[in-house]
């Protein structure tokens, strides 16, 4: 289905957004997006650009799209770190402006599609192309910071690593969304973390690797969430702990239902089944069957 195949209210977005569409496309997305982080790939490039702390690497290439910025904004964006953790990305504009840590993105990401040879071929990312360009260039970009500066990179020559930015674009946007919501319902940094391993979307272990919360602060989120009754004293999530989470991501689906509007649901849902095939590489590749970073 082309975006000329879409009803006019589907493509005006003068048809109600269903949130399951907009669940479905999000998912793809955050499928879609999330090899970059995992891919060995990105490593090579941060190393040829004189950095070899992953941490510190992830932080300048996420970062990179909104300049050179100090450690404490890109804190602010990522929202879920510590400050301990981003403080390890001092240094890395000195290694590199951002401008080159972005051209090194992309000749990752564009060196892992075709590593694990994803399947797109020239009409498909053009049908994709049409449904996800009218996205980003209509979008509301007010309070999303990583999504306005993903949005303001020159796209890349390379008809697959564009359509890879195009996505990182949305998935800021709902990422950047979901902040929002998070903080309307007074989950700080840590505690959305906590409750975010609690119910099993992100293994522990990694969360406090990465993010880098001490045991003071962790053990004082987790009490914040039991006080909630959001975990139990064992700090197993309970079923109000649940419906909590559930409620704010169908609060996101709802910010991010304007996002879609202007494909509309069969466009979103279109869209998704389209990048399909760079999580299926991936998958097969054994290569990013990873939890989601946020």
């Amino acid at each position: 289905m082309h975006l000329d195949a879409l009803s006019d209210s589907a493509r005006t977005g003068d048809a109600p957004m269903s949130l399951d569409a907009v669940r479905q496309v999000s998912r793809a997305v955050s499928a879609a997006h999330q090899f970059i982080y995992f891919a060995p790939e990105s490593a090579e490039e941060a190393a040829g650009l004189g950095v070899t702390d992953r941490g510190a690497a992830y932080l300048a290439f996420r970062s990179a799209a909104m300049g050179a910025v100090p450690w404490q904004v890109t804190l602010a964006a990522f929202y879920n770190f510590s400050p301990r953790a981003v403080r390890a990305m001092a240094g890395v504009w000195d290694a590199a402006p951002p401008e080159r840590w972005q051209a090194a993105r992309f000749l990752a990401a564009g060196r892992a599609m075709r590593r694990v040879d994803v399947q797109l071929t020239e009409g498909h990312l053009a049908e994709a192309r049409s449904l996800i360009d009218p996205v980003v260039a209509g979008a509301d970009y007010a309070g999303k910071v990583l999504a306005a500066a993903n949005a303001s990179v020159v796209l890349p020559p390379d008809p697959l690593v564009a359509l890879w930015q195009q996505i990182t674009v949305v998935r800021e946007w709902r990422g950047d969304a979901h902040l929002v919501v998070l903080a309307d319902n007074g989950l700080g940094p840590c505690d959305c973390l906590v409750l975010h391993t609690a119910t099993g979307r992100l293994p522990t272990a990694l969360a406090r690797a990465t993010r880098q919360w001490d045991d003071e602060e962790w053990d004082a989120a987790t009490a914040r969430l039991v006080a909630r009754g959001w975990l139990d004293s064992d700090g197993v999530v309970t079923d109000a702990g649940s419906a909590a989470r559930e409620r704010i991501e169908v609060e996101t689906d709802r910010h991010c239902a304007a996002l879609w509007a202007p494909i509309g649901s069969a466009g979103a849902r279109r869209f998704a089944s389209l990048i399909v095939p760079i999580t299926d590489a991936f998958t097969a590749a054994d290569d990013a069957h990873r939890p989601t970073i946020n």
